[in-house]
């Protein structure tokens, strides 16, 4: 019996010994607890506050980011800018174009009207001579290249006159042969009008585009000054958030006066 007890009370002191040392740590615990409760005290708003926003380094990165993207969307609005007020003006130059080619052609088509009337009335009659030809034939061909000096024939006409193809007979009365250089004229006139109306449509649709290319790219550089504002405010404390209404407010107002000063197509 004594062999027993003498190899149990070894183990029992020792467990008593493990068991008192863990009510002790279990005791300083509770009383860290009750005499400061703040210590420990869990924040769950906090810790989530905490845990989704960036560290400072993955801010300052993501604010040059934002801020080199907005200034690069600003220089290529302001050049789109400028392209559309230079496809503009050729727009409008073209279309003075087509207003000068349709006047000049009206003049023409007036003085085929005119020649036609004299044409039809009964002409001088003249001698039928080689001399008589010859002055026709001159007559002809000084008239077509006063034409083609202004700019009313085409150079391909002038070559027909030349060649006397194509209805060109220098064997006609001076009448007849100014009804035919009229009616050249006029179907030359003609066709550069039609030229410059299809010039004016190319135009035209090249400003629409560069002023629609302009106008987005106007509303994507305000939009990245925004985002930059929004993600900026996104970064205070949760009661800074609520407060800065009036700042957010006069940061919209710049970017609604420098869209007003952007010259509107």
């Amino acid at each position: 019996m004594q062999t027993v007890l003498s190899a149990v009370l070894p183990d029992l002191s020792r467990a008593a010994v493990i068991w008192l040392s863990l009510l002790g740590v279990v005791g300083v615990a509770v009383a860290a607890l009750l005499l400061r409760p703040g210590r420990l005290r869990l924040d769950p708003v906090a810790r989530i506050r905490r845990a989704a926003m960036p560290s400072q380094l993955e801010q300052a990165q993501e604010e040059r980011e934002q801020s080199r993207y907005a200034q690069e969307v600003a220089v290529a609005a302001q050049r789109a800018t400028t392209t559309a007020q230079r496809r503009r003006a050729e727009w409008v130059a073209a279309q003075e174009a087509v207003e000068t080619a349709w006047q000049t052609y009206e003049a023409a088509e007036a003085a085929v009207r005119r020649l036609a009337a004299a044409a039809a009335m009964p002409l001088p009659h003249t001698v039928r001579t080689p001399a008589e030809y010859v002055d026709r034939e001159r007559y002809l061909h000084r008239a077509a290249l006063d034409a083609y000096w202004r700019r009313e024939l085409s150079v391909e006409q002038l070559s027909e006159v030349f060649a006397h193809r194509d209805g060109w007979d220098p064997r006609l009365h001076p009448v007849e042969q100014e009804l035919v250089l009229q009616r050249a004229i006029r179907d030359n006139l003609a066709a550069r009008h039609a030229a410059a109306r299809e010039q004016e449509q190319v135009a035209w649709r090249a400003a629409e585009l560069a002023v629609a290319a302009a106008r987005s790219l106007r509303e994507e550089a305000h939009a990245a000054t925004g985002r930059r504002v929004a993600e900026s405010a996104s970064v205070l404390p949760l009661s800074e958030v609520a407060r800065p209404a009036v700042e957010q407010t006069r940061e919209n107002a710049v970017i609604a006066r420098g869209r007003a000063t952007v010259p509107a197509f």
